[in-house]
């Protein structure tokens, strides 16, 4: 049994909502944590940088009245995902901010730094870092992070290429502590297997674009429902961090998504696009392999109650217990 901080203790159902670049927005934080999982947006969401303080005082105060009115179905924390490469200028002022509400989790991705994990602890927060293999993951915790987030392949955005089973039995042989699965899960099977492996949570994100309250372009909803894991492409063309995209949002970008180029990796550009480059995440769009089980645009609620209903299946038929 994993040790989990209070934080994590009080997350009605085992699932993460990724912070997805663009996309994540105070609404569906707000409906993810009312469903009973964790929902998440990342800092750089808000432009300009003072909208965080209004987003941040917009989720705390409506999950604050909606568990006052429901002491019975309390909803799930909060989290804020920080980019902590050296290309965020904004790490500082956003991270001030977090302190200001004391964000209960953060999400630190592309580097690990003590002195951002030792932020976060000096208000009680958790930190969770994101991690491809077994090497950073034993940085992270070295560095101060209380969990982490294994990238398995097949996730959304940048994601490693590491089997899920191989990652998180190679991280479960040191760590204890909480540890998030992502890669591929859309189905309350495959949230169950992801405990079954020996992780705490499923982190779910490419599922939550194609709902009503993602601020994510209707077309690229509907691509999502309409797609497979077939029209995915892994290329570091757009960011130089290999990634997973849609092809067909590649194709509407005039380019050959199964004759991509290899992008220069100390070129990082996160914000995506360079010169005639299309631009990452707002033209070509991040996206996992499991999208084949995404059947329509719903609403955030309703996406968590298929999820828990195909994970209470799952359980009946392999006679295993709540």
């Amino acid at each position: 049994m994993s040790k989990l901080p209070p934080a994590l203790q009080r997350v009605p159902l085992p699932i993460i909502g990724a912070p997805l670049f663009i996309i994540s927005n105070p609404k569906l934080v707000i409906a993810q944590c009312i469903a009973g999982v964790v929902g998440s947006m990342p800092a750089l969401n808000a432009r300009p940088a003072s909208q965080l303080d209004e987003w941040l005082a917009e989720i705390t105060e409506t999950l604050a009245a909606w568990d006052r009115d429901h002491p019975e179905q309390k909803a799930a924390p909060f989290a804020i995902n920080q980019i902590v490469h050296k290309s965020n200028d904004r790490l500082e002022h956003d991270m001030q901010v977090c302190a200001k509400y004391k964000v209960p989790i953060v999400i630190t991705s592309l580097g690990a730094r003590t002195d951002v994990n030792d932020a976060v602890h000096s208000w009680g927060g958790v930190v969770l870092h994101d991690i491809i293999n077994n090497f950073f993951a034993k940085k992270a915790i070295e560095k101060g992070a209380d969990g982490l987030i294994a990238v398995a392949a097949g996730a959304g955005g940048h994601a490693g290429v590491k089997s899920p089973f191989a990652l998180v039995q190679e991280i479960r042989e040191w760590f204890d502590g909480p540890l998030a699965l992502s890669g591929s899960i859309a189905t309350g099977d495959a949230v169950l297997a992801s405990l079954a492996m020996g992780a705490d949570f499923a982190y779910i994100g490419s599922a939550f674009i194609a709902t009503d309250e993602a601020r994510a372009a209707e077309a690229y909803k509907q691509c999502i429902v309409e797609s497979n894991s077939d029209d995915i492409v892994y290329s570091n063309l757009f960011t130089g961090v290999h990634g997973n995209y849609l092809k067909p949002s590649i194709r509407a970008a005039g380019m050959d998504p199964d004759n991509l180029p290899e992008s220069d990796p100390s070129a990082m550009n996160f914000g995506g696009g360079e010169g005639s480059k299309p631009k990452a995440w707002k033209e070509i769009w991040g996206c996992g392999q499991g999208i084949g089980a995404v059947k329509a645009v719903l609403p955030a609620a309703e996406l968590v109650a298929r999820l828990q209903r195909e994970m209470q299946a799952a359980r009946q038929r392999l006679g295993v217990q709540a």
